[in-house]
């Protein structure tokens, strides 16, 4: 499983550890992934996901799954979060028909 967040796309960094001594080693910043469970108001279903912190407070600021995926774009999003945008574009298109 990759250290990437699903919908944010933030993934692991490298630098350095510095010393007192100047001395310089590699090392590598991970992102604060979490396992959550989110809700689309459109298809009234609930999605499992793997993302960092920041893009759960996000969602939280956009009011909710179903604003972040539509103004999110393509790029930085997974495959399973592309299906998910999809869906609900899917399902309001016919919400907008009918």
């Amino acid at each position: 499983m990759a250290r990437r967040c699903e919908l944010s796309g933030k993934d692991v960094m490298s630098g350095n550890n510095v010393s007192h001594a100047n001395n310089k080693t590699r090392r590598r910043f991970l992102p604060n992934l979490c396992n959550v469970s989110l809700i689309s108001d459109a298809l009234g279903e609930t999605f499992k996901l793997r993302i960092s912190a920041h893009a759960l407070r996000s969602v939280e600021h956009r009011g909710g799954l179903d604003a972040y995926l539509l103004k999110a774009s393509d790029a930085g999003l997974s495959e399973k979060a592309l299906q998910i945008k999809a869906s609900i574009k899917r399902q309001q298109a016919e919400a907008a028909a009918a």
